[in-house]
């Protein structure tokens, strides 16, 4: 394959792929508005992370599992959708019961981290499935420029969802929950137009 189509290709992908990812990055940054660098690049970093692992697991569901894969293909969506459901939910509910300021928010744990970068990241496994005849390497470095992107386009998210939530102080929790739950619904409805 052309290297320039590749990278074509995978920056396309990267964008498209990282729009869920932006979207919870900015409800993470209205959820917690005071927020240290260093969270955010690890928050940028985890979605991006996830965002190169499924496209990969989908290349190796391709090559080796083909038949699992369409078995568990129809629940996907729905476990995106419960999955930011119950994170939106709860932010949701703290939004509205919380009344602390910027100091007393603790913010997204790890484990919720890791659950929105799965939940988020769940649909690029198709993106491995449309690449089966990359080579090992053509699929690695696929995998690795959609995670750049992911990485660039959450970072922007959260700086946005950040300068917002300081804004909109006690409301940002709300907001950002709204913003996980309708996230959950458009993966959940778009699996149904497919």
């Amino acid at each position: 394959m052309e290297i320039f189509t590749l990278i074509y290709m995978s920056v396309l992908s990267g964008v498209g792929l990282a729009m869920d990812a932006f979207s919870v990055s900015l409800a993470n940054g209205l959820n917690e508005p005071c927020m240290k660098r260093r969270k955010m690049c690890g928050i940028a970093g985890t979605f991006a992370f996830f965002q190169a692992l499924m496209p990969m697991l989908g290349w190796l569901l391709v090559h080796y599992l083909v038949i699992w894969f369409d078995v568990l293909k129809p629940y996907v969506p729905w476990a995106a959708f419960l999955i930011l459901g119950f994170i939106g939910g709860k932010m949701l509910y703290e939004g509205i019961t919380s009344k602390c300021e910027c100091e007393d928010k603790p913010g997204v744990g790890f484990w919720s981290l890791v659950v929105q970068g799965i939940a988020t990241s769940i649909d690029a496994l198709s993106v491995g499935t449309t690449i089966p005849e990359y080579n090992v390497i053509e699929a690695l470095v696929s995998s690795l420029i959609i995670a750049a992107v992911t990485f660039v386009i959450c970072m922007a998210g959260l700086v946005i969802g950040r300068k917002a939530g300081t804004k909109l102080a006690g409301k940002a929790g709300i907001l950002g929950g709204v913003i996980l739950i309708f996230i959950g619904l458009k993966i959940l409805i778009e699996s149904f137009l497919k």
